[in-house]
């Protein structure tokens, strides 16, 4: 009872009033966001509702990051819109299903930790990126549809809508000066919606992009033949969605430990976007991930527990339901003032101050993935490159630090004592410091203050000991680590690391004998 206890973190103290305010706030801001997704990728306006729905209750109760919101979104409505328009909703529903049976996978056998190998730079550029993306998103509100044809309003259309958005920020920057009881964006929305209706302002609404009424969510088991070809057909899918999902998710869950100063939990945390997504797929949702523009609206609501999120669900369960006449009255103008302010406080603005102190391949790196995140609205591949030139500029750095001190002592062995580690980026410098022909017989490499990292340096000391074996030359390894042994006891029947026994020295092979 105790464990189960602890899964719902009932024993952490909650304040349901900024909870239940701050989840209300969060499904006004939710809604036309998963219905601009769904209509986007070309669903069903309601299956971007169900989404919303399902994966904010689902994460919001098992989830490994209290005060993160999940819900349909777009980076993973993206990566559908190919098969929704190849083969239809049906195999969107099982891609979605097949791509939550890969994340839980991923949260049972503990893989979410890889999201350590995210470096700052990479995270600074992912955030200025998304924030950029939240802020141009809410420009596009500023657009009409007219017979077909988009174009930017215009005149009295214009003024009105940029007059209720300023009014929208205008609340949401003062209020915290007068009082902040309650969350200034909620206030803000029913400002904004109380003087709209009562002046009778004509003015873009919620209704404007699609009607948000409807049923439960119906079960159904995905139409689609359960064939080897359709697995072929939906895979890739799906193996892409999961990973862009958990990649969302996982730095979202990262963002929220900083602002907060708590630690998540990633495995969790990869288990319940996995059952979202499964549920989705059976419960006619598109799917989805963390969201962070409104996770960052639900935390600076002042929400830190697992009830904001439920209530945030609930409220659009409620509104698709019997809401909806009244949501769809809603001013897009205060939910864009919303999410404005969203895009100011996502950008990390501290980057700017410290770009001139940061080192040139980082700022790079930075402004790379904040141009890719932008540009392809592909934030896991974004991050994806982050990382990899990340890793690549490390591999290179660490592969010019490895040296050597050379002396000979009193009995005419010669030391070579190598510093910086061994690995495949540094096996040439290594072996260009080692000058077997002038050598004495006797040589000592000590490994102190080095490490064997990988199989290129496994085989630069076979062919080291070579060279100097065909010289007529005895050759020790000294000061070995034990993982060092060990990677050459695995590489015996690969490689032969032909290193001269010596009684008299730590040698590796006189420990793997």
């Amino acid at each position: 009872m105790k464990q189960y206890l602890r899964l719902f973190d009932f024993s952490q103290k909650v304040d349901y009033k900024v909870e239940i305010l701050a989840g209300l706030t969060v499904a006004m801001t939710m809604i036309p966001e998963s219905l601009s997704f769904a209509i986007l990728a070309g669903f069903p306006p309601l299956v971007g509702l169900y989404a919303a729905f399902i994966m904010g209750l689902v994460t919001a109760v098992l989830g490994g990051r209290p005060g993160m919101v999940s819900g349909g979104a777009g980076a993973t409505a993206v990566v559908l819109i190919a098969l929704m328009q190849s083969h239809g909703l049906e195999y969107v529903f099982a891609a979605v299903a097949l791509a939550g049976i890969i994340q839980i996978l991923v949260g049972v056998f503990k893989l979410g930790k890889f999201i350590r190998l995210v470096p700052q730079p990479v995270m600074y550029g992912f955030v200025n990126g998304l924030a950029v993306i939240i802020f141009m998103s809410q420009v596009e509100q500023f657009k009409a549809v007219e017979d077909g044809t988009v174009s930017w309003l215009s005149g009295s259309a214009l003024y009105i809508m940029a007059g209720l958005v300023a009014l929208t920020i205008a609340i949401i920057v003062l209020l915290p000066r007068v009082t902040k009881a309650v969350p200034p964006s909620l206030v803000a929305i029913i400002v904004v919606f109380l003087v709209v209706l009562g002046f009778g302002i004509d003015t873009k609404l919620v209704a404007d992009i699609a009607g948000v009424s409807g049923a439960l969510p119906p079960f159904h088991i995905p139409s689609v033949p359960f064939t080897l070809e359709t697995l072929q057909v939906i895979f890739p899918y799906a193996l892409i969605m999961a990973g862009v999902g958990l990649t969302e998710s996982l730095l979202t869950l990262n963002l929220v430990d900083e602002i907060t100063g708590t630690r998540g939990q990633g495995n969790r945390e990869c288990v319940a976007q996995g059952s979202a997504n499964l549920l989705n797929g059976f419960f006619y949702g598109m799917g989805g991930c963390a969201m962070i523009a409104q996770t960052l609206v639900n935390l600076s609501a002042g929400a830190r527990a697992r009830l904001a999120g439920i209530v945030s669900a609930t409220t659009i369960l409620v509104i698709i339901l019997v809401g909806a006449p009244v949501i769809e009255r809603v001013p897009m103008a205060a939910l864009v003032g919303v999410m404005i302010m969203v895009a100011v406080g996502t950008f990390e603005w501290i980057s700017f101050r410290i770009i001139n102190k940061m080192p040139k391949q980082d700022v790079f790196v930075g402004i790379l993935v904040a141009v890719i995140t932008i540009w392809l609205h592909n934030l896991a591949l974004a991050v994806l490159i982050g990382v990899i030139i990340s890793a690549l500029v490390f591999a290179w750095e660490s592969a010019k630090r490895i040296r050597a001190r050379k002396y000979v002592d009193e009995n005419g062995v010669k030391h070579y004592e190598i510093f910086g580690p061994l690995f495949f980026g540094s096996v040439t410098a290594f072996s260009e410091k080692f000058d077997v022909l002038n050598d004495p017989d006797e040589v000592i490499v000590d490994f102190r203050e080095s490490r064997v990292a990988d199989m290129s340096g496994i085989d630069a000391l076979s062919k080291l000991t070579e060279r100097y074996q065909k010289a007529g030359k005895k050759l020790h390894l000294r000061h070995l680590s034990e993982d060092c042994r060990r990677l050459l006891k695995n590489a015996e029947q690969v490689i032969e690391v032909n290193i001269m026994e010596d009684p008299n020295y730590s040698v590796a092979t006189d420990r793997l004998a």
